[in-house]
C-alpha cells in the first residue's frame, strides 16, 4: 500500500473577499508540481463564495466538472439553457466536452456557500456537453459508503455519472465506528477528503479537510475518531 497525504493547512489558498477558495492540487495561481493531480482527479477546491457574489460566465471544454454543495445554495446557469440552484445534499455533474460557458453565484445576499468544485479528466474527448444534478439521500451515507458518482456505464439510480471509470462516495460514521473501503480494480486509486470530524484511514490520523490518496491495495481500514467522520471518497483510475 502507498499513500501521499496532504495536510488541510498545506493547501493552496487565495481569498479575493469576496472569494475564499483552497486548492488540493494545482489551480490558477497557486503551482506545486509535485500537487498536479492524483490519477484523473486533476481539481479539489474548497470555495466559499460571499453572499450575493459569484463566477460570471467562463468556458470549460474536454473536463468533467462536479460541484458539492456543503452550506448554502449556488445558483448554476449556462449556454446548455440550464438554471439551476444545488443546495446542501446535492450533487452535480457537467461534462464540458466540445465546450460550455456557464456562471455559479450565491443564491443570497446575506450569507455564504460553501461547496467543492472538482474536476476529473474525462476518458474521451468532445463529448456532447450534459449536465445532471440530483439529491442525496442521506440516510444512505449513515455507517456505510453510499456511492453518489459513477461512470456511464456503471450509472445507477440516485447518482451522477461521468464519462471516466470513476466512482465517488460518501460516508458519515459515528464516533469510533470501523469500516472498510475496497477498491474496484488494482489499476485505480482512492482518495479520501474529510469533509467533517476525524478519522484514521490506513493507518493515517486525519482531520477537517485534509486529504489521503491510497494506492497499491485492495481493500484498506477506515476508524471514525472520537467525534465521528463524514468523508468523502473518489476513486479513479490512475492512468
Amino acid at each position: 500500500m502507498k499513500t501521499i497525504y496532504h495536510a488541510a493547512g498545506s493547501r493552496g489558498h487565495a481569498n479575493h473577499g469576496w472569494l475564499n477558495t483552497y486548492h488540493t492540487f494545482s489551480f490558477a495561481g497557486y503551482r506545486d508540481p509535485e500537487r498536479m493531480h492524483f490519477g484523473v482527479l486533476r481539481v479539489l477546491n474548497d470555495d466559499e463564495v460571499a453572499g450575493g457574489r459569484g463566477f460570471g460566465g467562463h468556458p470549460h471544454d474536454n473536463m468533467e466538472i462536479v460541484s458539492i454543495p456543503l452550506e448554502g445554495d449556488l445558483e448554476h446557469k449556462d449556454n446548455m439553457g440550464n438554471t439551476t440552484v444545488i443546495r446542501e445534499g446535492d450533487i452535480q455533474v457537467m461534462s464540458a466536452g466540445t465546450g460550455v460557458v456557464h456562471s455559479e453565484k450565491n443564491k443570497h445576499a446575506d450569507r455564504p456557500v460553501k461547496f467543492l468544485q472538482i474536476w476529473v479528466f474525462p476518458d474521451r474527448r468532445d463529448v456532447a456537453p450534459r449536465y445532471d444534478q440530483v439529491t442525496i439521500d442521506p440516510a444512505g451515507e449513515a455507517d456505510a459508503w453510499q456511492t453518489v458518482l459513477t461512470s456511464r456505464d456503471d450509472a445507477e439510480p440516485g447518482t451522477v455519472w461521468i464519462h471516466q471509470d470513476a466512482r465517488f462516495s460518501i460516508g458519515k460514521f459515528a464516533p469510533g465506528a470501523e469500516t472498510s473501503y475496497a477498491l474496484r480494480a488494482a489499476d485505480r486509486g482512492v482518495y479520501f477528503f474529510v469533509l467533517e470530524g476525524g478519522a484514521e484511514v490506513a493507518g493515517k490520523q486525519l482531520g477537517r479537510r485534509d486529504g489521503l490518496g491510497v494506492t497499491d491495495t485492495d481493500a484498506l481500514p477506515v476508524i471514525a475518531g472520537s467525534e465521528g467522520a463524514r468523508i468523502l471518497a473518489m476513486e479513479v483510475p490512475l492512468g
